[in-house]
């Protein structure tokens, strides 16, 4: 069995064939589903697909390229980790990549989110990109420990990983982990500890080879899982009964009915 720790099934792309997308997925062993939300308009519909459906869980948390105006108060965000079937905060982080200027509004916005965390006892979906040592600093000055999370679709390099690791957090690996050109994160790959492995599409996005260029979807996260299983010289079945384990270690609220 495995777990797709992190996608966005809620996204208009999947819109006409859902239905079959999670029939595809439990055909191909996925039997455990993460939707991390982007937005906060988005958060009903990330809800409703967790309650209506056996084995999706949900998270609540606005993206960090979002507009300085999305962040939502405390009060709201508590308000939504408290609905049914939420287990998460996020996504939420930093991302220096695609904004400008100053953005300590960014960095106000993650701590609000981790504060969020602590209070709730929910781990933190993190997304980092071009801002690694900001993100660590964050994390540590915020005591992000406390509850714990996982650095989702992992791109950083190895002294990244080991302070994450440091801090308790998991590390979570897409299909960016195929790709021909990924030398650097396979290395890091390779020395990932077990327990705190965990694997992903970011559907509908960074599609794993053999689907590279198509819509990314939840069943494909076993291309991702197979991929890192021969990377790491493990049986595939040892990796997807370890990172399923992993989940349900660090989201203690998804607890299967």
């Amino acid at each position: 069995m495995l777990v797709d720790s992190h996608c966005h099934l809620d996204f208009e792309d999947f819109a006409e064939d859902r239905t079959q997308i999670l029939e595809r997925a439990r055909a191909a062993g996925v039997q455990e589903i993460l939707i991390a939300a982007v937005v906060q308009e988005h958060w009903a519909r990330v809800q409703a697909l967790a309650a209506e459906n056996q084995g999706i869980w949900a998270a609540a948390g606005v993206h960090p390229n979002e507009p300085e105006g999305a962040t939502p108060s405390m009060d709201t965000l508590l308000a939504a980790l408290a609905a049914e079937k939420v287990v998460a905060v996020g996504e939420t982080g930093l991302d220096y990549f695609r904004s400008e200027g100053d953005l300590r509004w960014q960095q106000e916005r993650f701590a609000r989110h981790i504060a969020a965390s602590k209070t709730t006892g929910k781990p933190v979906i993190v997304h980092t990109r071009a801002a690694a040592a900001d993100t660590l600093a964050l994390l540590r000055s915020e005591d992000a420990r406390a509850a714990g999370g996982v650095i989702h679709c992992f791109t950083e390099d190895w002294d990244f990983a080991r302070a994450a690791l440091d801090l308790g957090f998991y590390i979570s690996l897409s299909g960016i982990v195929t790709f021909k050109k990924s030398v650097d994160l396979q290395a890091v790959a390779r020395k990932l500890p077990a327990d705190r492995l965990l694997v992903e599409t970011d559907a509908p996005y960074l599609a794993p080879t053999p689907m590279r260029g198509k819509r990314n979807e939840p069943a494909y996260v076993r291309h991702v899982a197979q991929f890192l299983a021969e990377l790491r010289g493990e049986p595939l079945a040892e990796l997807a009964q370890q990172t399923t384990a992993n989940f349900h270690r660090l989201f203690t609220q998804a607890v299967p009915a």
